[in-house]
């Protein structure tokens, strides 16, 4: 049911997307969408930290990742930690996933590109199966993995998948008190939180208020892409809801002096609730915003030196 289902709706996607391929190359439309469909199933009960759904959401991305041309550090793809699950009361094993492409003229400077994999598992009896929370960004992740891998950055970009992002930033904190390289090699952090659904063709970079010199750079980007790139949401004298400088993982980058840009849309109504799946995301409108992130780690990159030239408070 669910296959027949992802067929028809990749059908009619490329469909519409047809006069806009050739420049859409980036991001494989079928493969986003595969991704997000896998990660999103029933059968990964949510993906909740420290469960069976978050092991074989990792096996799965395992699975991408070895087909590709990815390097690893010294202690491999997986980096452990254990955090406090705030329902269960008790300690849980996170397990981040790591890897990272070598840039062609800096090599030992980091892009850190990063989105959390984790849900919120099953609640009285429902799956919440957070399919644009973050089975999108994850799945965006996987095609940035796959086309740098094959197109390298001039910075090396450094492709993290977090744990427990729901549990309170738990897999980045340990993370940034943990990286594979010295902190002062990691120039910034791209997140991906929620890309996939929305109506209003809206999506937003948030960072510019803490980094406004990355504000030009995304500019340009947005005015290459069909849907509307926004900014905001990253003010700290506006409400708690309205400030989501710390709402995912880039916070435990902001809290280390790293810059960061957050693409993601505003809440919906599945946010956090049951009704975040596969069948309820925006297929068009993520295509086109996974691969309006994509171009913008392009052209971070190219602009490093000058959108994120500073690496302490």
């Amino acid at each position: 049911m669910r296959t027949g289902f992802r067929f028809l709706l990749t059908l009619a996607l490329l469909c519409l997307l047809a006069p806009s391929l050739a420049a859409q190359e980036r991001v494989d439309a079928e493969r986003l969408l595969t991704h997000v469909e896998m990660l999103a199933h029933d059968s990964l009960q949510g993906r909740d930290a420290g469960t069976k759904g978050a092991a074989m959401a990792r096996d799965y991305l395992l699975s991408q990742l070895s087909e590709l041309n990815l390097q690893t550090f010294d202690g491999g793809m997986e980096q452990r930690f254990t955090f406090p699950h705030r329902r269960a009361e008790e300690q849980r094993e996170g397990v981040n996933l790591l890897a990272y492409i070598e840039g062609r003229v800096v090599p030992d400077t980091f892009i850190v590109v990063t989105a959390h994999y984790d849900h919120l598992g099953v609640q009285d009896g429902e799956i919440y199966n957070g399919a644009d929370d973050n089975a999108s960004g994850t799945s965006a992740l996987l095609e940035v993995a796959r086309h740098f891998s094959d197109h390298p950055t001039d910075y090396s970009l450094l492709l993290l998948f977090l744990d427990a992002e729901e549990q309170g930033l738990r897999g980045a904190r340990a993370f940034v008190a943990d990286p594979p390289v010295a902190q002062d090699q990691l120039r910034l952090n791209v997140n991906m939180d929620m890309i996939s659904r929305n109506t209003e063709n809206e999506l937003y970079a948030v960072g510019t208020h803490h980094y406004p010199k990355l504000k030009p750079v995304l500019q340009e980007v947005g005015e290459r892409h069909d849907i509307d790139l926004l900014f905001g949401y990253d003010q700290p004298d506006h409400p708690e809801q309205d400030d989501w400088t710390m709402a995912s993982d880039h916070g435990a980058f902001h809290e280390q002096g790293i810059p960061f840009v957050y693409f993601g849309v505003e809440d919906h109504p599945g946010y956090h609730d049951p009704t975040d799946t596969f069948e309820n995301i925006t297929p068009e409108f993520f295509v086109q915003a996974a691969d309006l992130a994509l171009d913008a780690i392009y052209s971070l990159d190219k602009q490093l030196s000058t959108v994120a030239p500073n690496l302490t408070k």
